[in-house]
């Protein structure tokens, strides 16, 4: 299964037939003409990733009551700039949308006169900062579809930024909701002693190598053993990464990503009463629903905290790798981001 296969089987089980509600194309061309609700108004900045039209169709079909009234209502387009793969997406995605009753804008400014929330949906996640300030200034409640940065740094001056002006902001990768991973997480097995996970891990020479893809699989990591991670080591060849991290309690977890086979995710958490499979991936609805109860609670599923480690767990990753496998401290890698995180705010705010 690729992954081009998954996102559009997302996009077939979210539509309007899967639903069996038989809404035409002229009905969702008219949904533009339908009064939403203030504070309901969902706002999209870029128009470069698959995830922009999947949410779209699922909130803009009419009477679906899981999303609480929310609406995608207008569209600001312009994602990558230079990833070929993701701004070749922008025009037929933009057309996508427009037919739902989206207005397209032409800039992030006149998308927040006309938005109460925002998805904020760049493929590309170096223009993640530089797209989320005017979000966050204009203090409308916003998720960062991964990456959330291209940089740990980055990642932490968002947060920091969301901070000062008192903003729920959050992230997260569609695979922390798969069902099987939040009922691990719920304490299904009884504690997690370990767990060995697997993902896609397509890389982008724009982004560390974990960031691009391999972010789903380390956020399924995450979401099985917790924070708390010391240090790892990674393994690297041309089709395949393996990470090993050692947490603070002894605990092992690791991340295995892949470039040639099977597209598929999933793993084994380790439990003090049982073993556990994690998956199937069951689509972006769940996600989805975290996110509009975000919207509706201003409380965010995922804490600051874990995102950042998940981050620095990455970026150590990609240290590991510089240095032939070597182990990397994830304490240090946290320093040195925050360092360059502090100069990045004071210049911003």
């Amino acid at each position: 299964m690729s992954i081009a296969y998954d996102r559009r089987k997302f996009i077939k089980n979210a539509s309007l037939t899967s639903l069996g509600l038989g809404l035409s194309m002229s009905s969702l061309s008219a949904l533009g003409n339908n009064k939403i609700d203030k504070g309901k108004r969902v706002g999209i900045i870029g128009l470069d990733t698959s995830h922009a039209v999947a949410f779209t169709e699922t909130l803009n079909t009419e009477g679906t009551n899981a999303f609480f009234g929310y609406k995608v209502v207008a569209a600001y387009p312009k994602g990558s700039l230079d990833i070929e793969s993701s701004v070749e997406r922008i025009p037929k995605y933009t057309e996508d949308v427009k037919k739902m009753g989206v207005e397209i804008v032409n800039s992030i400014s006149d998308l927040l006169k006309k938005v109460d929330v925002v998805l904020l949906e760049t493929n590309d996640g170096r223009r993640h900062l530089e797209q989320a300030i005017p979000v966050i200034k204009a203090r409308k409640r916003v998720f960062i579809d991964k990456p959330i940065a291209a940089s740990l740094a980055d990642a932490i001056t968002i947060f920091n930024i969301a901070k000062h002006f008192d903003v729920p902001i959050f992230s997260s990768s569609s695979l922390r909701f798969m069902s099987s991973a939040q009922e691990v997480a719920r304490g299904k097995i009884g504690k997690v002693l370990g767990a060995d996970v697997y993902s896609p891990c397509a890389i982008e020479q724009t982004h560390p190598d974990f960031f691009w893809y391999g972010i789903h699989g380390v956020e399924l990591l995450y979401t099985i053993m917790g924070i708390g991670c010391q240090e790892l080591v990674r393994i690297h060849t041309d089709d395949t990464d393996v990470a090993v991290g050692t947490w603070d309690d002894g605990r092992i977890g690791t991340f295995r990503g892949t470039r040639t086979g099977v597209h598929t995710y999933g793993g084994t958490a380790y439990g003090e009463n049982k073993d556990s499979v994690l998956g199937p991936f069951e689509g972006y609805e769940p996600l989805l629903k975290e996110i509009i109860q975000f919207f509706e609670t201003g409380i965010p599923p995922v804490k600051a905290e874990d995102t950042l480690e998940i981050y620095a767990f990455m970026e150590a990753a990609d240290e590991s790798r510089l240095i032939e496998g070597g182990k990397v401290s994830l304490e240090e890698i946290q320093k040195r981001a925050q360092e360059e995180a502090y100069q990045k705010l004071t210049n911003l705010i």
